[in-house]
């Protein structure tokens, strides 16, 4: 029987100042419309994978929430059996947290969203709309506009000509992408935050440069009535000298202002033999192209804009060590500037990171847990191309919904959230042979070990998941043609929905400016203002 910590417990729990990891582990979709301020999502479906980097320490103090379905108990058992130690279940998930009278909070990565309406807050960040963009564009005005998200992201919808700088690559790079002095940086994200964050990133560094966030992003712009370039992939060039020279002084000014403190190898090292006792946290805020190449052991990939876009979803445990890695420290000095300033207190970066250590190269896997089992019969592609021709096989892909969706799936495989299998078992047809698919198929290897053990059917996992069925060149079947479980597992993003895009843009830039009143009301925020 786990143990179980009331919400008025896990509330002063939040406020004691020691290791805190709270666990949301229903599925995303879920999750995202009522939970803790302070709660990462886990998906159960998902725990072996996100568990080791969420929660890296075994024996931190973890508090596990659900919807009061039970889930929790069923994640603290796996917990248990993996080693984590300090495991305890919120007596009746989020709605025992309303029941006392707490905040609950709406959407995905929360903390993140309200940090960046605190920051445009209280320092004033300029920004300009849709239409005071189109004039400057219409009249001539010397702008560029640097589109501060993902290139995956930037790709799908972008403001015409602008290029993808994300985040942390900001400060890094603008000198090398701005003519002069004289000329307008406007930065953009889809929505708000990056847009506030990435701009007030360059104020901040001291650029000479007028720099304005676009207020409301892409979808603003789309809101608007104007058009969205899609399919570009204009990005920065190669770091020039005198742009190097020119980041890491800006750099070395905004160190100083937010107390940004330096680790050496001796120091990391130190903290490596004390992560038993403290979490530790080595995260690598490259673009991840670079940290493909090659990595400090032990680092996880953390691209900076995105670690302070979402923060939860990269580190779990609250008052852990933080260790940001970098090649020149420009970009790791200004992620860990907004991670002070969001309240994490110990944020070091590694100096010298990369020609201290001795680096790793070659394919990345992350950790995971639960494939320390005898694994599971594998089908290859075409084997299964054969098996469906001759009706001799049902497909279980357990891949996310939105990926089942967009980007193909095999021909009549029937999706399914693996959390749920028993249930989605019972809405597929039987077969005597059930093979299992996910994105890259690990996801998969997982779930067939659970499908096992609800069948007498034969269980296998199609080698290299769907990717590789679709690098090899047979067909793909899109939309959600085959549901055995609803799609929670996927929080929506406005231009992620199929209908009502315009509704929801726009329920979405509201529920985004009034976060700031709410995390008041919450009062576990412990951002800061310097």
């Amino acid at each position: 029987m786990a143990r179980t910590v009331s919400a008025r417990d896990l509330k002063s729990w939040i406020r004691d100042g020691g290791e805190l990891a709270i666990l949301d582990v229903r599925e995303q979709g879920s999750y995202g419309k009522r939970h803790l301020f302070w709660a990462s999502n886990a998906p159960l479906s998902r725990l072996e994978l996100d568990l080791p980097r969420l929660v890296p320490r075994k024996g931190a103090r973890i508090a596990l929430c659900d919807g009061g379905d039970g889930l929790s108990e069923r994640a603290a058992e796996k917990l248990s059996r993996w080693g984590y130690s300090n495991v305890s279940v919120l007596e009746n998930g989020v709605e025992g947290w309303a029941h006392a009278g707490l905040e609950l909070f709406s959407g995905v990565y929360v903390p993140s969203k309200a940090f960046g309406e605190f920051v445009e807050h209280e320092y004033g960040t300029p920004s300009v709309s849709a239409d005071e963009l189109n004039a400057m564009v219409q009249s001539g005005e010397k702008l560029v506009i640097l589109d501060s998200r993902p290139l995956d992201e930037y790709a799908s919808m972008n403001i015409p000509g602008g290029i993808n700088v994300p985040g942390a690559e900001l400060a890094f790079r603008v000198h090398d992408l701005v003519p002069g002095p004289d000329t307008t940086v406007v930065v953009n994200c889809a929505g708000r935050t990056r847009s506030i964050i990435g701009a007030q990133s360059l104020i901040n560094a001291g650029i000479p440069n007028k720099v304005v966030a676009l207020r409301n992003g892409t979808m603003g712009w789309h809101l608007a009535g104007y058009k969205l370039e899609h399919g570009q992939m204009r990005r920065y060039g190669e770091l020039t000298d005198s742009g190097l020279e020119a980041a890491r002084s800006h750099a070395a000014d905004v160190a100083k202002r937010f107390g940004v403190k330096k680790i050496d190898r001796a120091g990391v090292d130190r903290f490596r033999a004390e992560a038993e006792d403290r979490s530790l946290y080595l995260l690598d805020v490259r673009d991840p192209t670079e940290f493909a190449v090659s990595r400090v052991p032990g680092s996880l990939p953390a691209p900076g804009g995105q670690l302070v876009q979402a923060t939860d979803a990269y580190v779990a445990t609250r008052n852990a060590r933080i260790v940001l890695i970098d090649d020149h420290g420009v970009r790791a000095t200004m992620t860990a500037s907004w991670l002070i300033q969001m309240g994490w207190n110990d944020v070091y970066v590694y100096e010298n990171a990369l020609v201290s250590e001795h680096l790793e190269t070659g394919h990345f896997i992350p950790p995971a847990l639960g494939f320390d089992r005898e694994p599971m019969k594998s089908v290859s592609p075409e084997s299964l191309q054969m098996l469906i021709e001759a009706e001799s096989a049902v497909v279980v892909d357990v891949a996310r919904s939105l990926y089942y969706r967009d980007h193909g799936h095999v021909p009549g495989a029937w999706f399914a959230v693996r959390a749920r299998l028993a249930e989605a078992l019972r809405k597929m047809p039987e077969s005597a042979h059930y093979v299992v698919t996910s994105e890259d198929g690990r996801l998969a290897k997982l779930a067939a070990y659970d499908l096992a053990a609800l069948t007498e059917s034969k269980v296998s996992v199609l080698a290299g998941g769907t990717d590789r069925w679709r690098a090899d060149g047979l067909p793909v079947e899109k939309g959600m043609t085959h549901l055995a479980s609803e799609p929670d597992d996927v929080y929506l993003r406005p231009y992620d929905r199929e209908q009502g895009v315009e509704e929801a843009m726009n329920e979405y830039l509201s529920w985004e400016i009034e976060l700031v009143r709410q995390i008041e009301r919450d009062g576990d925020a412990r951002f800061v203002k310097f």
